[in-house]
């Protein structure tokens, strides 16, 4: 007879383990050698994060560390700093800085649901929850103008703190663009969103059992979808013949006169409704080469896209890197061309880089690039593992083009890179988060530039450049050229270490999912020194546009856990002018 040592691993792994109450699983890891390696296998816990907690890690290039994510999820940190307009940090009381902006972590509280995923948009963020539920607060348009009587038909209605979406089925994954956003749910419907309070679905014959959506990127005006074929389908909810049909359906809604959708006990009721109609499909990949050192044989496909202004970057299964131009609209969209990037995806190409060749940084001793991201004017490909390398390009890339390469973030386990208009952030796979760019308004994150060391990342250059922006409020610090990690413990009373998870960020804000590294022994230990170091929220009243191998984790089997349990992108600005 066979014992249950005898069932094969992946019976276990796949169907038994996974079911299990994290009590018992952990009892389990302790009855015998066989099972403490079972019970530690990074697949399975990446599986109960995904089942449990609605958490796949979809965003990073995270392999390892899920069980240590796991036995802290159970009370993650929502983080969010940045400019204040439109209401896009939530907050309903900011802490005093030196400067316009909030420029260091300040936590927005949730009561009673747990985070796991956060997407920004041009002048809000998008939050997604353990059971799929879908939370929103800034502003999805803030070009224009609401009233306080209006409801979330209207595109510029602020929601100043936090408010749940009333979709119909749970939300797999959230994208955002400029002035919309999309979702994918469980069902694997695709949801547009052009005011939070009338989300349509996409309807069409090229969404079908055999061509699933499996990724869905907004991009600046323009959403797009890779499915499970292998097809790139593009569309444009805001101009166009889809945009004409949706500002149909709202005259329609609007004069029906019941469907404002006014926010009630915290939730927007959402008004859906569905569209029929066929996206573009792009033309298929060009042939590309074989890369040195890579798999010989596969058939190569797109397993991963990131969109931004008028233009897609595709990434291949066995690391080609890709641009497809041209996509301001429907009548143009297939008049551009993919361009193969051979500077961003072939290792020789990549050590010859003068970072590299001149030694400021090491060159990667084998490389394949797994993941892209990209917003505004910019993208990101990147490997991982301890020989990563991060390579940025531009809308004006061309494959004769050198990449830009940060010394500082090659070789360091980059997991994630989150762009804004001009600031950006790298995440580690050692919980660490890294900004640079433009300070934006305290985008960046790194601490208030009125107590900042002079000269230090973040603070103003000289004492009299921080005079005159604290007496005069003018100026501003210099931007940050090197990575400088963000600390999550500003204005505490005693220091307390912190493991951030995922980020994110778009025009001039950013956020963060943060877990605690050590346990909370006293809770009244606020993050705020003293409760008078808070000014009120100002009017949230929409104001418009204004013109512009795991590194360093603890071992979670070690004494800290021992005893119990313990989120492509919107473009605010644009570029033009000063920002928003």
């Amino acid at each position: 007879m066979l014992g249950l040592t005898d069932l094969p691993i992946e019976l276990h792994i796949d169907v038994f383990l996974p079911l299990l109450p994290l009590r018992d699983l952990l009892s389990l890891g302790c009855t015998n050698k066989h099972f403490a390696v079972l019970c530690k296998d990074e697949t399975l816990w990446k599986r109960k994060l995904d089942r449990d907690y609605n958490f796949n890690g979809a965003n990073t290039a995270r392999t390892t560390g899920w069980k240590f994510i796991y036995l802290r999820l159970t009370n993650p940190r929502v983080y969010v700093w940045g400019d204040t307009e439109n209401g896009r940090l939530g907050l309903s009381k900011f802490p005093k800085s030196a400067v316009h902006g909030v420029p260091f972590p300040t936590e927005l509280h949730f009561t009673g649901t747990r985070i796991v995923n956060l997407a920004a948009g041009g002048m809000s963020f998008h939050a997604l929850d353990a059971e799929g539920q879908v939370h929103v607060w800034g502003t999805l348009n803030g070009q224009s103008y609401a009233l306080n009587r209006d409801g979330y038909s209207e595109p510029a209605k602020s929601a100043p703190t936090p408010l749940r979406l009333g979709l119909p089925n749970p939300t797999r994954s959230i994208s955002c663009g400029r002035l919309h956003s999309a979702s994918l749910d469980s069902k694997n419907f695709i949801w547009n969103f052009l005011c939070w309070g009338r989300p349509f679905k996409l309807s069409s014959h090229l969404l079908n059992s055999e061509s699933l959506p499996i990724q869905i990127e907004c991009g600046w005006a323009f959403s797009s979808a890779l499915t499970r074929s292998g097809d790139i389908l593009v569309w444009w909810p805001l101009s166009g013949g889809l945009g004409t049909k949706v500002e149909q359906k709202m005259n329609e809604m609007d004069s029906e006169g019941d469907k404002k959708a006014l926010a009630d006990e915290g939730v927007i009721p959402c008004h859906t409704w569905e569209v029929e109609a066929d996206p573009v499909v792009l033309p298929t990949l060009p042939p590309l080469p074989d890369l040195p050192g890579g798999a010989k044989g596969l058939e190569t496909r797109v397993i991963q896209i990131a969109a931004y202004d008028n233009h897609l970057i595709a990434l291949t299964n066995v690391g080609h890197v890709l641009m497809y131009d041209s996509l301001d609209g429907e009548d143009t969209a297939l008049t551009g061309r993919w361009n193969y990037l051979p500077k961003f995806s072939d290792i020789q190409e990549v050590c010859s880089h003068p970072t590299f060749a001149e030694g400021k940084a090491s060159p990667p001793r084998k490389m394949q690039i797994t993941h892209v991201s990209a917003h505004f004017r910019n993208f990101i490909a990147y490997s991982t593992g301890d020989s990563s390398v991060v390579l940025m390009g531009n809308m004006d890339t061309t494959p004769e083009s050198q990449p830009k390469v940060i010394p500082e973030l090659q070789n360091c386990g980059v997991i994630s890179v989150v762009l804004g208009d001009y600031h950006n952030g790298a995440l580690t796979a050692n919980g660490k988060l890294l900004t640079w760019g433009g300070y934006s308004n305290g985008a960046l994150g790194l601490g208030d530039p009125g107590r900042l060391e002079i000269g230090s990342p973040g603070g103003f250059a000289t004492s009299n450049d921080r005079l005159r922006a604290v007496q005069r409020h003018v100026g501003e610090p210099p931007a940050v050229e090197v990575p400088t990690e963000v600390r999550f413990d500003h204005k505490r009373k005693k220091p307390k270490e912190r493991f951030c998870i995922s980020a994110a960020a778009s025009g001039w804000h950013s956020g963060a999912l943060v877990i605690d590294l050590e346990p909370n022994e006293n809770e009244d230990d606020s993050d705020l020194e003293e409760s008078e170091d808070e000014q009120p929220e100002p009017s949230n009243v929409s104001r418009g546009w204004r013109g512009r191998g795991i590194l360093g984790i603890p071992d979670p089997n070690d004494a800290l856990f021992r005893g119990g349990s313990v989120f492509r992108i919107g473009f605010p600005g644009r570029g033009r002018g000063r920002g928003f």
